[in-house]
């Protein structure tokens, strides 16, 4: 083989390795939807993170995170959606499945991951929990699997209660499908339910005054990242007026709340890094 045949083999050698040491230099760009405010979110961000540092991803080295914070108001979904997708990122993690919906009608192309969804088949993020198909896949919150449960266990803590309080924001599309499964369940422990409507903090009062006024035997929050987002004023409501409450996520508990069933966020947040 002379040189000029002998450099070219080399080349062609050295070829895949060159383009496979810029893949890896080359800088990712993640989009990230979140429900309400950075404040809200200080423990699921660092599982988030951690998820992305255990695949060798680091935020200002080898990706760029373009947060986009939705500050509770549903009216603000499409907007930072659409914002990310012209933004050219990689790849858009969203918080919830109301914001999965907003990016996925903003694009179908740019890969999308929710973080929690609870009934994603139901909502039609995706086509099959197995084979999800398109551009949409995430982390799914079993919800309306285990509403049934949680009421049963709020019963198991507070057996002389016949009336329940229920605080759900309509504004997601899944809260019919919980209020019904919570309704059925009910039914079956002989408990009667009060739904309660809550889109905003702005709602928050007049379900707090509805309360105080008909004086339920507990209160039953259901799965909303907006409602999540108002824990610390829901618990210390419900503590105030000595209401026995069951609660979706340890979150609550955290926040001084009585009980909580449902799936661990910060392990959805750090699975969806994974994603």
């Amino acid at each position: 083989m002379n040189r000029r045949a002998f450099l070219g083999a080399l080349g062609l050698i050295a070829a895949p390795l060159v383009a496979e040491a810029e893949e890896r230099a080359k800088v990712r760009r993640i989009g990230f939807l979140g429900t309400n405010s950075p404040a809200e979110y200080p423990d699921l961000l660092g599982a988030f993170r951690q998820g992305l540092g255990d695949l060798g991803y680091v935020d200002g080295q080898n990706i760029a995170i373009e947060y986009r914070w939705a500050e509770g108001r549903v009216e603000r979904f499409s907007d930072i959606a659409v914002e990310l997708v012209g933004l050219k990122v990689d790849v858009i993690v969203a918080t919830s499945s109301p914001l999965a919906l907003a990016a996925r009608n903003a694009t179908r192309t740019t890969p999308i991951v929710f973080v929690t969804a609870a009934d994603p088949v139901g909502q039609g993020l995706v086509a099959a929990i197995a084979r999800p198909g398109g551009n949409v896949t995430g982390c799914s919150l079993l919800a309306p699997e285990i509403v049934a449960k949680q009421l049963q266990m709020l019963k198991e803590v507070v057996p002389t209660v016949s009336r329940v309080a229920v605080l759900s924001n309509p504004a997601n599309s899944y809260t019919a499908l919980l209020i019904k499964e919570t309704e059925a369940a009910a039914r079956s422990l002989r408990v009667r339910v009060q739904p309660l409507a809550v889109r905003g903090a702005a709602a928050l009062d007049g379900a707090f005054s509805a309360i105080a006024k008909e004086r339920p035997g507990a209160l039953f929050v259901l799965f909303d990242p907006v409602l999540l987002g108002h824990r610390n004023a829901i618990t210390e409501f419900a503590n105030k007026n000595r209401l026995p409450a069951m609660y979706p996520h340890k979150e609550y508990v955290a926040a001084g709340g009585l009980i909580a069933y449902g799936v661990d966020l910060r392990d959805n947040f750090r699975r969806a890094a994974k994603l």
